[in-house]
């Protein structure tokens, strides 16, 4: 794996989880609508092997409670919601991109002259 392959995929993980939670404040949703939601998200990458694991992690942390539904199309399914606390770390976690993503931004249209003086 090159370094810029490495760099990509760490991005992504630090991602995945706040979209996760972004995707639950539209409310409820199973497991498979959560797939295909994060599915649709350019460069997220996401799979099953990945989504189920973090969904259980957001749940142990308090931030996802689960519910489980009878369905009339097969077995019973999962549903995921944010809990309160949830909320809040979401609401924390994008206001941290944001603050991130615009100095990124500072930094990149930046004069030169605040490089270090190389032209």
């Amino acid at each position: 794996m090159d370094d810029l392959e490495n760099w990509t995929v760490q991005v992504r993980k630090g991602i995945l989880e706040l979209c996760i939670l972004n995707t639950l404040e539209e409310g409820e949703r199973y497991g498979y609508e959560l797939v295909k939601a994060l599915v649709a998200v350019p460069g997220l990458g996401v799979t099953e092997g990945t989504l189920y694991p973090l969904l259980s992690r957001l749940r142990v942390q308090g931030w996802a409670t689960t519910r489980l539904v009878e369905s009339p199309e097969g077995p019973a399914r999962k549903y995921y919601a944010l809990t309160r606390d949830g909320r809040r770390t979401a609401a924390a976690m994008n206001s941290y991109l944001d603050s991130l993503v615009k100095g990124c931004r500072v930094l990149r249209s930046s004069p030169v002259s605040t490089r270090g003086g190389k032209p």
